[in-house]
Parts: C-alpha cells; structure tokens; sequence
C-alpha cells in the first residue's frame, strides 16, 4: 500500500521573503513537490503564468468556487487566491510531499481539512526590514505598499496557529531552517512506522 503523502503549508506577510525561501528549499528537496495558486489579480512583472500563478480572471475564479474545485480559497489583498483540489489530494493519495504557498486564512482551512498537515510561518526580523523589502521589489505603488503594510501586522498575529515559526533574518538560514522542518516530519514515529512497518516488525521479532 503507498503511504500518504504529507501536506506542508507556508505562509507569511507580503514582504516576508516565503517565495523565496520556498524556491530555495524546493531546488534543495526534491521529494515534495509545490501547488501553483490560482489568482484573480493580474501578472506582476516577470510573473509567468502556471509557473508563479494560475491568473484567472474574477468571474472564472468564482466560477470554480461555485463548483466546488478549490481544495481552499481567500481574498487577499482586495484579490481572489486558492488552491485547486486537483493540484493536492491526487498528489497525496499518490504518496507525494506536497507545499502550499498560502495566506493564513487557507491555512486555516487546510487545517480544518488535514488535521496532519505541517505548517510554518515566516516572520520578518523587523517591521522596518519587511518594508524596506517591500519597496526593494519594485513593483507596488505607494498605496499599495501601505496597505500591505497596515495588513502585515493583522496577518503576524495569526502565528500562533501555526507548528513551527522561522524568523527570516539570514536568508541562508532560513533555508536550512525549513529543510530541517520538512526532514523532522519524515521522521516522526508515526511516519516512520508507515515507512517501515515490516523493517521495525523484523526486528522486534523472534
């Protein structure tokens, strides 16, 4: 029988650097595999599409909720974004780690959903740095850096709902820091147990 995958879920605030420790951790680990989000608002520069986001227009994405196809699904910043059920529960009932780059209020869903899934939240190492990564990118006017800025505090007192917290001062140890979450999961004695029922029932038998 093949064992269930485990969902993983990552969230942060705008500014907080999660897609790229999320790129980082998924060149390094090729055994979890990451689900594209679909999207209401439109491409950033140097977005593509299917790669960064699925960007479907508004009436489409409510479309799709009508007919049940999201796994979970938020507002966001004024904009639609969730996760399509195909691009998870395939993937686990195949075996395969799965990551959902989401906002706290799908990962709350997921949660409500997947009692096992391991969740992490990515905080900034001051309010000042999250700002000054938000103007570093380049690709937000005013208005909107300062509602992003006005949300990221509502969004970081929603850590405490997550298992693990990482704070990204270090950009490399970040990295290693959510390595070391995804590894420490495989290892738990529940997941051990799945792996290698016969290995442990060998060895503790006459």
């Amino acid at each position: 029988m093949t064992m269930r995958g485990t969902l993983f879920i990552v969230a942060a605030p705008s500014g907080a650097g999660k897609s790229s420790i999320v790129n980082a951790v998924l060149a390094r680990d090729p055994n979890i595999c990451l689900s594209i989000s679909f999207t209401s608002r439109q491409p950033r520069p140097g977005e593509r599409h299917a790669e960064h986001y699925h960007f479907v227009g508004k009436d489409e994405f409510e479309a799709m909720v009508a007919e049940g196809d999201f796994f979970e699904h938020a507002l966001v910043h004024g904009d639609w974004k969730g996760t399509a059920r195909q691009s998870v529960e395939p993937q686990l009932a195949a075996g395969k780690d799965v990551l959902l780059e989401i906002d706290w209020q799908g990962a709350r869903q997921v949660r409500a959903k997947v009692p096992g899934a391991v969740s992490v939240f990515i905080l900034p190492p001051s309010r000042q740095a999250l700002e000054q990564r938000m103007r570093a990118r380049g690709q937000d006017s005013e208005e909107v850096i300062a509602q992003r800025l006005a949300a990221a505090r509502e969004e970081m007192g929603h850590y405490g709902e997550f298992d693990y917290v990482i704070v990204n001062e270090t950009f490399a140890v970040a990295v290693d820091e959510m390595c070391a979450i995804f590894t420490a999961s495989r290892l738990r004695r529940e997941a051990q147990v799945a792996r290698h029922g016969r290995l442990i029932t060998a060895l503790l038998t006459d």
